[in-house]
């Protein structure tokens, strides 16, 4: 793909008696795509037992996915090193046993089940203890209305260390003692491992919609099926291989279908660009295997470019250096990967299997030619439309895309609670009755660790207990625990708000800077305010301060790009300005629907919330790959025809004219795919990022690339292609355009010459 050789050249001879090579197989990939031709029956059974190999491995192994949001070295890391190096027994995470009656929580046969679950639970392995509503060691565990109740299970690993099967036993005892006018919810982080929502129909919904959209752009049944095929290869493999990473990473439990959103979004596109190519080639009159070589050389390096982008942006999210964002970027990763492998060897594979017959099942009135759109299509006559009135078009688009935006500037980045999840969950039922009995806070209790001085220092950690007490936003706090040692003391304080709230974070960071410190100043007592919802309002703030470095990393690596390809300067920054446009809009959009309740209704958010801080970053680097295929997919053949005729505005509409439709065709089956998590699954945080994902590429696909992208290309005339020769000489050359000739050898009896880059652009 590197490097800028496309030149035109004939064919050379293999040898006396062999087939000639053509100008496509001396490129890299036309000898892949050969290979994989000549060879598609092993291709096909080497993919096969790799997908069945990698299963059988993951199954056997097991996944460990977790949801752990610790940011480092953070207060709330410290505050967890600290109780397990000192204070051991209440290092371990915790999990909360509600129970609802009736009754009185408090009569005696109530207070006898509760007695029977708690020593059920305090049996299991790795419960360190069970703290009963009615146990002399309890306070506050009995809500004042005296229907709900709450037992603190103690275990003694913590969340990242403890196993699925350890909570899963926990789950299933208590459960156990349900009955009726006897309700028995289960909450806690580490209950949420092991308790998710069944899986959507998200992956069928995409699936069926982009089946739709290639049978409609295709007409046959063969053409529209192979992208759907290649695609979930490589998903069904990347599941495999995130199941064993699991075990090396720390992997949120939503990366799965993460990876199934991207794969599938990602695959069929990619898929999509070379069928079409190959489908132009035979009607251009090549053979199979000529076709799809030069799909491949074409389309195949558009491919390899567009996938290499987007690993390329995921690899900075490494740089934010938390291990769940590496989790989900190697998950991310390993499914464009993989997608991108099937799509340049399954699929050239498969094409060999199809051969001519690629279009025999066909729907009567839909089959398309495949050949390049005319002068006299609607997209060079839009084309046309937009170059006649450029500026009130620019200006046009640009409003609408401010507008979008305008809701970006009051999003709030914070993880969502088990508020969020769906009322059939455990966790749910459990965070409902807690907010109902105690107050929402009580889901979300916040750990300061003190570490005390020889003397005095449990004097100073009674007035910390005080003044924790009268703090505006804490509801109650239990009494402090001092460790045997006597050189650490814990204090449990509940915010008056949930653990999402706004509210809870300005505690956190009030207790830290204010409270604490005029407590133990001077007095030798040092005190950090940890635990689950401290630790994910420090990831909150660490990913929140870092978003612009990933975002400013991303678009200079655009800029240099682009610039590489097309040789200009004007080029690349028209581009970076109008993918922070589309990414804008993007977040204004999930802003609007997900934060302030816009249309919440009829995508089914539940109750409104922030936004996950790790959303925005996943966002803005996969669209700037997404973007970037299409951006060097458009500009490629306008960039063809500029060099062609030299003529800017003719070449802008021709570019357009006959890339609009493959364009738009993939634009939609990304949409579909994207949205449909948002109609199809159950899981918030994938509800907020595929609407994110479907609204920015709806609107790059359509304002910017079709809109933006003419007009303003129309404007700026032909510096559109200036270079400085200065920085000509600077920046490296990459090409994703390659011409080949059709050769003689390519060519079937009945064809006609045609020569150029097709349908594709590539």
């Amino acid at each position: 793909m590197c490097g800028n050789n496309s030149s035109v050249v004939n064919y050379t001879s293999r040898g006396p008696g062999s087939e000639p090579v053509t100008s496509a197989e001396r490129i890299s990939l036309g000898r892949l795509a050969a290979w994989s031709y000549e060879r598609r029956r092993l291709v096909l059974l080497l993919w096969i037992i790799g997908l069945v190999a990698v299963t059988v491995v993951a199954q056997g192994v097991g996944s460990r996915y977790q949801d752990s949001f610790s940011s480092g070295n953070s207060p709330s890391q410290r505050v967890q090193n600290i109780l397990q190096a000192r204070f051991p027994e209440a290092a371990g995470t915790t999990a909360d046993v509600v129970i609802h009656t009736h009754g009185p929580v408090a009569s005696p046969a109530t207070m006898a089940t509760t007695a029977k679950l708690v020593a059920a639970v305090q049996a299991l392995p790795h419960v360190s203890g069970v703290v009963s509503p009615f146990s002399p060691q309890a306070t506050h565990q009995v809500s004042p209305g005296g229907h709900i109740a709450f037992a603190v299970v103690q275990f003694d690993q913590t969340q990242s260390a403890i196993s699925s099967a350890t909570v899963n036993r926990v789950v299933t005892t208590a459960n156990s003692f349900a009955a009726p006018g006897y309700q028995v919810a289960l909450g806690g982080q580490v209950i949420s491992k092991v308790i998710s929502p069944s899986p959507g129909s998200s992956e069928g919904f995409g699936i069926l919609a982009a089946m739709i959209i290639m049978l409609i752009a295709f007409g046959s049944l063969v053409a529209m099926g192979l992208p759907i095929l290649t695609a979930l290869f490589g998903i069904a493999v990347g599941f495999a291989i995130e199941d064993l990473v699991s075990h090396l990473l720390n992997v949120p439990t939503f990366a799965p279908e993460m990876l199934a959103m991207i794969g599938l979004g990602v695959g069929i596109d990619y898929a999509l660009f070379i069928v079409t190519r190959y489908r132009q080639g035979l009607h251009d009159g090549r053979e199979p295997k000529a076709a799809v070589v030069q799909s491949l050389a074409t389309s195949g390096r558009a491919v390899l470019f567009a996938g290499c982008t987007v690993i390329i942006s995921l690899l900075g999210l490494f740089i934010v250096n938390l291990p769940f964002m590496q989790g989900l970027a190697v998950g991310a990763i390993a499914a464009v990967v993989l997608v991108m492998a099937a799509a340049l060897t399954l699929l050239p594979a498969m094409l060999g299997f199809a051969g001519t017959a690629i279009d025999k099942l066909h729907v009567p009135g839909l089959l398309q030619s495949g050949t390049a759109s005319s002068k006299d299509g609607f997209w060079y006559r839009w084309s046309r439309m937009i170059q006649r009135h450029p500026w009130s078009s620019a200006f046009s688009a640009l409003v609408v895309l401010l507008v979008l935006a305008i809701p970006l500037f009051s999003m709030r980045l914070a993880f969502t609670d088990a508020g969020n999840d769906p009322t059939s969950l455990t966790t749910r039922q459990a965070f409902d009755l807690l907010a109902e009995g105690f107050g929402p806070g009580f889901n979300g209790p916040l750990v300061i660790a003190a570490q005390l001085p020889a003397s005095g220092g449990q004097a100073v950690l009674d007035r910390l207990d005080a003044v924790v007490r009268g703090t505006p936003g804490v509801a109650y706090a239990a009494p402090p625990r001092v460790n045997a040692a006597g050189t650490t003391g814990v204090l449990i304080a509940y915010p008056t708000g949930s653990p999402q709230a706004a509210g809870t974070a300005q505690l956190v960071h009030h207790l830290r800077t204010d409270v604490i410190p005029g407590v133990t100043a001077g007095t030798g007592v040092s005190a950090l305010v940890g635990g689950e919802t401290a630790a994910g309002v420090d990831a909150a703030s660490y990913l929140s301060a870092r978003l612009f470095w990933v975002i400013g990393g991303v678009v200079v690596l655009a800029i240099l790009l682009l610039m590489a390809v097309f040789r200009s300067v004007a080029i690349p920054l028209k581009a970076a300005i109008m993918n922070l446009l589309s990414a804008g809009a993007g977040y204004g959009v999930i802003v609007a629907v997900f934060q302030w309740g816009w249309l919440g209704s009829l995508v089914g958010i539940g109750s409104t919330g922030p936004i996950d801080p790790w959303i925005p970053l996943m966002m803005f680097t996969i669209l700037f790959g997404l973007s970037m295929d299409y951006e060097v997919f458009l500009l490629s053949r306008i960039r063809e025809e500029w060099r062609r005729t030299g003529d800017n505005a003719s070449a802008v509409a021709d570019g357009l004219a006959k890339t609009a439709r493959v364009i738009t065709a993939a634009a939609a089956i990304m949409i579909c795919v994207f949205g449909s998590f948002v109609i199809g699954d159950p899981l918030r945080v994938l509800k907020v990022f595929g609407l994110g994902l479907a609204a920015s590429i709806f609107i790059d696909a359509s304002l910017v690339r079709m809109i933006l992208v003419p007009s303003v290309m129309e404007i700026l005339g032909r510096a559109n292609w200036y270079m400085p020769a200065w920085l000509d000489r600077i920046v490296p050359t990459l090409g994703v355009e390659v011409t080949t000739d059709l050769d003689e050898a390519d060519r079937r009896p009945s064809a006609a010459v045609l020569t150029g880059s097709g349908v594709a652009g590539r």
